[in-house]
C-alpha cells in the first residue's frame, strides 16, 4: 500500500511537505506543488481519510453524491442517510452529480478529498472504475444503481418487478395500448423497469410496440428519441413533455394508458397529459402526488430505506474492516393504487387543473411479490429483503 513517505520519496520532500500540499496549504511552492501532484498521481496514493480523522480529532464524515438532491427521491435517501450519521455522531456532506456522466468522477473526487470516511453514491456514468483507489481506502456504499467496473456494496430497489406490477396493474384494467416513459435506458434502473413492461406485456399475450417507448420527457442528457434537442444538465424542459406525449399520441394505434419510468418524468409528463383520458403509474412516489386530481397511482422504491441500508453499512464497514458482507441487497417494491388507473371505456379526464381536485385520494397498497413469473392474487404479501450472495 503506497505511502506518504513513498510519495515524498519519489517527489525528494519531505512527508510533511506531502500533508501541506494534500491540504491545499497556499504556502506552498508551484513547483513543489507540482512534482508532488505527480508523484501523488504515478503512485495511486489516496490518503487515509479516517486514519486522518483521529489524528486532527475531527468528527469522521460521510459523504453522500446524487444525481440531483432536488429530486425527491435522492433527497429522501440524503435525508435518511443523514438520520443514520447523526446516530453514529458523523457529520455529512450532500453533492449533486449533476446528469452529465463525464461530470461524475471530477465532482466525486473533488468530495472524497474532503476528508470523507466514507461515501454512500448514486451513480450517472456507465463505469465506476475510477473510485478503485478510493474504494481499497473508505467504504463505498452505492445505492439505486449498481457499480460497474468495480466490486462494492449496493442497495437497490427491485426495478424489474417494479416495471412488471406497474403495467400488470393498467393490463388488468383492460388496457392493451400501454406508453412506456423513461429517462435515459443507458440508465440501470430505466432499463431494468423496461424490461419489466416487456416481460409483463409478453406474458398476457401482448406485443411490445416500439412507438410506445420513448425517453427524455424532461430533456436530460443522453435520451435517445426523436426528440433530439436536450436541455441544461439537470434542466427541465417542459416542450419535451409535450413533445413526447405527442408523439404517443400519433402512434398507430396510440396508447390508452401510460407507465412513466421515474418520479421527475412523471412530474414533468403532468401538464401534458393534462386534458387527456390515459391511465397513468408512475415510478416513484413524491409528494403532492396524492393531492393531484385524480391522486396519482405509482410504485414506491422505500428511498428511506434505501438511504438508511447504505449509510448503516459504511459505518459496519468502519466498524468491522476485515468482515464479510453480502454485496448486493434488493429491497421489494410496492404499487400504492390511487385513482389514476381506469378501464378504457370508463376513462377519465387526468389533471383538470394546477389544484387539487375534490373528493377523497385515499390509498391502497399492494406489494410486489418476489416471484416475477407467478400470477397475482388480489391480495399480495409483503416479501421480505432479498439478499443475493456475496460474489
Amino acid at each position: 500500500m503506497t505511502t506518504m513517505r513513498d510519495v515524498a520519496v519519489l517527489a525528494k520532500v519531505s512527508a510533511k511537505t506531502v500533508s501541506r500540499v494534500f491540504n491545499d496549504d497556499p504556502h506552498v511552492l508551484p513547483e513543489t506543488r507540482a512534482r508532488v501532484a505527480d508523484a501523488m498521481r504515478e503512485l495511486g496514493y489516496v490518503p487515509n481519510s479516517l486514519a486522518r480523522t483521529f489524528r486532527t480529532g475531527r468528527s469522521p464524515v460521510l459523504g453522500v453524491a446524487v444525481p440531483d438532491i432536488a429530486d425527491p427521491f435522492f433527497a429522501v435517501i440524503a435525508k435518511a442517510v443523514e438520520e443514520v450519521a447523526a446516530r453514529a455522531d458523523m457529520g455529512v456532506v450532500v453533492s449533486s452529480l449533476g446528469y452529465d456522466p463525464q461530470r461524475e468522477a471530477g465532482a466525486l473526487e473533488s468530495l472524497l478529498r474532503r476528508s470523507l470516511s466514507g461515501l454512500v453514491v448514486a451513480p450517472t456514468s456507465q463505469d465506476q472504475g475510477h473510485l478503485g483507489t478510493w474504494a481499497a481506502r473508505l467504504p463505498v456504499v452505492f445505492v439505486d444503481r449498481p457499480p460497474r467496473g468495480l466490486t462494492a456494496d449496493a442497495f437497490l430497489g427491485d426495478d424489474h418487478e417494479g416495471g412488471r406490477i406497474a403495467t400488470e396493474h393498467l393490463i388488468s384494467h383492460g388496457h392493451r395500448e400501454i406508453a412506456f416513459v423513461g429517462d435515459d435506458p443507458r440508465t440501470s434502473t430505466t432499463g431494468q423497469r423496461l424490461a419489466g413492461y416487456r416481460s409483463a406485456l409478453v406474458d398476457a399475450g401482448l406485443e411490445p410496440s416500439g412507438n410506445l417507448v420513448t425517453f427524455g420527457a424532461w430533456g436530460s442528457r443522453g435520451a435517445s428519441d426523436s426528440c433530439s434537442r436536450s436541455a441544461p444538465d439537470g434542466a427541465t424542459d417542459p416542450s419535451r413533455a409535450e413533445q413526447v406525449v405527442g408523439r404517443l399520441r400519433r402512434a398507430g394505434p396510440p396508447p390508452t394508458a401510460l407507465v412513466s419510468a421515474d418520479a421527475r418524468t412523471t412530474m414533468t409528463l403532468v401538464p401534458a397529459l393534462a386534458g387527456s383520458t390515459w391511465a397513468v403509474v408512475g415510478f416513484g412516489d413524491f409528494p403532492m402526488a396524492h393531492m393531484l386530481s385524480p391522486a396519482l397511482t405509482v410504485i414506491d422504491q422505500d428511498p428511506a430505506t434505501l438511504g438508511h441500508m447504505a449509510a448503516e453499512r459504511v459505518i459496519q464497514r468502519l466498524a468491522t474492516p476485515g468482515r464479510r458482507f453480502r454485496r448486493r441487497t434488493v429491497t421489494p417494491v410496492r404499487l400504492v393504487e390511487r385513482r389514476s388507473c381506469w378501464s378504457p371505456a370508463q376513462s377519465a379526464v387526468l389533471f383538470p387543473s394546477s389544484f387539487p381536485g375534490a373528493g377523497p385520494s385515499a390509498s391502497h397498497v399492494q406489494a410486489a411479490t418476489p416471484d416475477a413469473h407467478a400470477h397475482r392474487p388480489a391480495a399480495i404479501p409483503v416479501p421480505s429483503l432479498v439478499e443475493e450472495p456475496t460474489p
